[in-house]
């Protein structure tokens, strides 16, 4: 069935839809308790040489490939390869990346609206992130709430329904989160904070800080499944890729390291674990507003912004998903809603049990769970693998679709060029860095 391929309304919906897609909870939630883990500023200063050397080229190359295929990544590649290649197998892949990241992001999501609940109703005094994980009717609850209102959303038209919530959402959110980093800034640990968050200790970098920044690189930007080559499909011809990933990657940026001016600081003044891992956003932030005057509307504003980082990725990526599905099946927006909707509730529910009914399931070292399952697969293995292909495919004449046919693509439009000198950047460095330290994360993992 060939359907009229939808398109975005405005140039600002674009940028603020695809930084959506990258900004949520890989900005405030994960990388705060990452940089956390891995010693402060030393990991701050390699996520962003990540970003730039690794990040950039492969955004612009997976925005090419959408907006020349006009397709989603699953017939994307059949309209780009030669006869009798099998490149196309990847589109099946970067399916199941996206449905792998929402079966634990869909969970998170729902984490994110509890507490904004609890803090707006005044009930956030005794609020504990390992009693909520623990309550499987809790978590099957705001599992069914996030769902329910990601895929309603996408019920509408691409303009009516997903553009003009996200570009309220993120206006919202990045104003939002300067106020409450100017807040943090007056609290008694934030000189200490800083100091740890911003200042890179160089002897705590090894190998394991710079795999993890790359893979916290990838994830944050959704890159390697496809999610930026749907943004790119629905892309008209006016502007140059790189200019527009340039302004994605500033925005993502801004708000990750926005989030670290927030917590570190509140880490310092309550004398809260930096290392804490996956609770540290929720403990360090209920223990500020708990201890602060006026803290449950604070709390409120803060969890507020939390729900709609989330959701704005969730709405992003159930898109992918979605504009997969219909590709193969022709099913219109509102029955493939339904249907993925009903699929993806079903298949969160191993996250968000995993800690209660489910918690027998321990996958790697002790005290891990379905989560951390969902997420090996998605940012150690699908993410940086996918992002591999798409530079090998979008560089290799003999094998792909060709440097050349890229660069057309990518330079249409006004604004910043792709320059011919960056080919050995796109086609040698960037896949060498990603099988490098793919290989050396996979064997340094914490399998037991």
């Amino acid at each position: 069935m060939n359907q009229q391929r939808e398109r975005l309304g405005s140039r600002l919906g674009f940028i603020l839809l695809s930084a959506g897609c990258a900004i949520g909870c890989g900005n405030v939630w994960k990388f705060p308790w990452m940089t956390g883990q891995y010693g402060g500023g030393g990991f701050v200063l390699i996520y962003i040489l990540c970003l730039l050397l690794l990040g950039l080229p492969v955004m612009v190359m997976e925005f090419a490939l959408g907006r020349a295929s006009q397709a989603s990544p699953v017939k994307m590649y059949q309209k780009l390869e030669k006869p009798g290649q099998k490149w196309h197998i990847h589109g099946y892949f970067a399916l199941l990346g996206n449905i792998c990241l929402m079966a634990f992001y869909t969970v998170v999501t729902g984490w994110m609206i509890h507490y904004f609940i609890q803090f707006l109703t005044g009930n956030a005094e005794g609020i504990n992130f390992v009693g909520m994980i623990t309550n499987p009717g809790l978590n099957v609850a705001y599992l069914a709430i996030a769902v329910v209102l990601g895929f309603g959303i996408l019920c509408f038209n691409l303009q009516g329904g997903l553009e003009r919530v996200t570009k309220y959402m993120m206006v919202i959110l990045l104003g939002l989160m300067v106020v409450l980093a100017i807040h943090s800034a007056t609290l008694s640990g934030a000189a200490e904070g800083l100091k740890f968050y911003l200042l890179p200790d160089f002897g705590k970098i090894d190998g394991q800080v710079i795999v993890g920044a790359m893979n916290q690189a990838f994830f944050t930007l959704s890159l390697g499944i496809g999610s930026m080559a749907i943004f790119g499909s629905y892309l008209g011809k006016e502007r140059t890729l790189m200019g527009e990933s340039i302004n994605i990657i500033a925005l993502d940026s801004f708000v990750a390291l926005t989030a670290g001016l927030i917590i570190f600081p509140a880490c310092f003044t309550f004398d809260l674990e930096v290392g804490a891992g996956p609770s540290l956003l929720f403990d360090t932030m209920a223990t500020v507003f708990n201890n602060m005057a006026g803290g449950r509307w604070w709390g409120t504003l803060f969890f507020l912004f939390m729900v709609f980082a989330a959701l704005s990725t969730e709405l992003a990526v159930f898109e992918n998903i979605l504009a997969c599905v219909r590709e193969m099946t022709g099913w219109s927006r509102p029955k493939g809603s339904l249907i993925c909707g009903i699929g993806m509730f079903l298949l969160a529910l191993t996250t968000a049990l995993g800690y209660s009914t489910f918690s027998g399931f321990v996958p790697f070292a002790e005290g891990s769970a379905w989560l951390d399952f969902w997420d090996f697969i998605v940012s150690t293995n699908l993410l940086p693998i996918g992002s591999l292909i798409f530079a090998v495919f979008c560089c290799s004449k003999r094998w792909g679709w060709g440097w050349d046919n890229f660069i057309a693509e990518a330079n249409t439009g006004k604004g910043l060029k792709v320059k011919n000198w960056m080919k050995p950047l796109f086609m040698y460095i960037v896949p060498v860095i990603i099988i490098g330290l793919y290989i050396y994360g996979l064997a340094t993992f914490s399998w037991k």
